[in-house]
């Protein structure tokens, strides 16, 4: 099995390989190509090498009065966690990379956080929320997302201050990710007076989604919490629409945060979305564009709106080079104790590390906002609707029913 898994990684194999020339900074990572993660991994990927290719025109990476060309070298991980830990291997031990990005999801990061941990690499994690992996106490591994389980309490506060006697439907993908950020749905929900009247797991590879329709209709619920990503979320919106549920209230994670989710037309209407990020946010960055100049660079170069997964990637190399920068040398210890004391707020927000032995690592100080499809000058876009100080929009509230 071993061997199988070393010779995919040989398989996919996408960059040129590392150069340990002086002034050159390499960077290793997976992204999910292929397979159902490919998707977000896709926008996370676009945000990442927008970083790059900015910071290799304006000149590279300028630190203690050396400049750092910044190269990648990628592999596609199949959206399969177990192609993770050999992947990162060959990175590290074959491939001599000096940094790490992780890949997309919760599922996939755990084993990259493992393996950077083993051989003592940092590893800057843009696409996983989950905390488990840093439980055993990490030295090397920094967190950009907020952690999963803050995720849907912006969304149960808001429902709970549009009707305090909500009775609330859970399904959710079986998987780490969505089991820990909707696992803290009911305490919130108990905290708040709403009442969970349906609770139950699914298979992250459903699609057929009428057997869990049929449950919430049965449940009597007026709002609807769970999810997992993108294809399955798409589809539980579409289906949840399609049977005229008629739900007061719907927030899905991780689908509706993707530009895509409005080709599901009058189904997106009214869903809410926690999100790490949306390009209404104004912060003044200290360190590197503000979210408009990101965003319109980025739709320059794809063609595309950036979703948060997109400005997690870009993020990711952002606060890497801040810390080089700050450290005044690409050498890895140095750059470890840089990441580690990093207080700085970004087009993403406010990012800043745990330093409890037990927590390292862990995003402390960036916090969620949620939300909606609203009609936008007559078409289907995302506004801001919590917390009231971020609002782009009031909260849309009961959304529209099928027609």
């Amino acid at each position: 099995m071993k061997r199988l898994l070393m010779l995919a990684a040989a398989a996919a194999i996408v960059a040129t390989p590392a150069s340990a020339a002086d002034g050159t900074v390499v960077i290793g990572m997976t992204f999910s190509q292929t397979g159902p993660l490919n998707v977000d991994s896709q926008t996370q990927q676009h945000g990442a090498e927008l970083w790059r290719d900015e910071v290799n025109a304006a000149g590279g990476i300028k630190a203690g009065g050396k400049t750092y060309e910044v190269k990648f070298i990628s592999y596609d991980d199949q959206s399969r966690s177990e192609l993770v830990k050999a992947l990162y291997t060959r990175l590290i031990v074959q491939d001599k990379v000096q940094f790490l990005f992780g890949p997309y999801s919760s599922v996939m990061t755990a084993p990259a956080v493992a393996t950077c941990e083993q051989y003592g690499k940092i590893m800057l994690n843009a696409g996983g929320s989950d905390t488990a992996p840093y439980a055993h106490g990490t030295k090397y591994q920094f967190q950009l997302p907020a952690p999963a389980e803050r995720y849907l309490a912006s969304a149960v506060l808001a429902l709970a201050t549009k009707n305090p006697h909500a009775k609330i439907a859970i399904a959710y993908a079986d998987d780490p990710f969505s089991r820990l950020v909707v696992g803290t749905v009911a305490r919130e929900a108990d905290m708040t007076g709403l009442k969970v009247v349906m609770d139950e797991p699914y298979a992250a590879s459903t699609i057929d989604f009428a057997p869990i329709v049929d449950k919430i209709v049965a449940s009597g619920a007026d709002a609807f919490l769970g999810g997992g990503h993108y294809a399955d979320g798409a589809a539980l919106a579409r289906q949840l629409y399609a049977a005229r549920a008629d739900l007061k209230w719907v927030s899905i994670l991780v689908a509706p945060a993707d530009v895509k989710f409005a080709a599901l037309g009058p189904a997106a209407l009214g869903i809410t979305v926690p999100s790490q990020w949306e390009p209404q946010e104004s912060f003044t960055p200290q360190f590197g564009p503000t979210s408009g100049q990101f965003v319109e660079r980025y739709q320059a170069k794809y063609h595309d709106a950036p979703d948060y997964h997109a400005a997690s990637g870009y993020a990711g190399g952002l606060v890497l080079q801040h810390a080089i920068e700050q450290a005044g040398s690409a050498d890895p210890q140095n750059v470890l104790a840089a990441l580690s004391t990093l207080d700085s707020i970004i087009f993403f927000g406010h990012i800043r590390f745990s330093s409890d032995p037990v927590r390292h690592g862990i995003q402390i100080a960036h916090d969620m906002v949620l939300a909606q499809w609203q009609m936008v000058n007559r078409q289907l876009g995302r506004q801001v609707v919590w917390p009231t100080a971020a609002q782009s929009a009031d909260l849309l509230y009961p959304i529209p029913p099928a027609r």
